[in-house]
């Protein structure tokens, strides 16, 4: 059982690519910016959203059963890296002007560890079949330049070791 604390400081990002041509559209990006470590990362957020239904009879003011709905994942990523990765990650070959007609977005496996080095226990969340759906740059005048990436994966998995 993980009992361990982490802050910001412990976690790392690590990008590959899924099996199919939209993992070889990733992986031809995540190459070509040396992106399997993905560096200068801040407020990176997961969530997991479970719709859960309620089922109210005529005349009973509380639910007779909670049903089980849509399950999505979604999240957002901060970065002071501005290299055209994440844009790459985003619109594929899109991204180099535009094509004739349509083009394959590219879909990447985002995994998030975060290791406490007085116990070496690792906790590592999996996000499957990521597909960035948002992008945006900020310009501050008096602030780090960041780019943010919205993304929505098919699944999850977590490991504790």
């Amino acid at each position: 059982m993980n009992t361990d604390i982490y802050t910001g400081a412990d976690g790392a990002i690590l990008l590959s690519s899924p099996d199919g041509t939209e993992g070889e559209a990733a992986q031809a990006v995540i190459d070509a910016h040396e992106l399997v470590t993905v560096g200068r990362v801040l407020d990176v957020r997961i969530e997991v959203h479970s719709e859960v239904r309620a089922f109210h009879e005529i005349g009973q003011r509380y639910a007779t059963q909670l049903r089980p709905g849509n399950v999505n994942i979604s999240g957002t990523i901060g970065r002071a890296m501005i290299n055209g990765a994440m844009l790459n990650l985003l619109l594929g070959e899109a991204a180099q002007g535009r094509p004739g007609g349509n083009w394959v977005q590219p879909a990447f496996n985002m995994t998030v560890r975060v290791t406490n080095s007085t116990t070496n226990t690792v906790n590592t969340l999996t996000l499957h079949d990521v597909k960035l759906s948002n992008w945006s740059y900020q310009l501050p005048e008096d602030e780090f330049v960041l780019e943010n990436a919205a993304f929505h994966a098919l699944y999850i998995t977590t490991e504790d070791a």
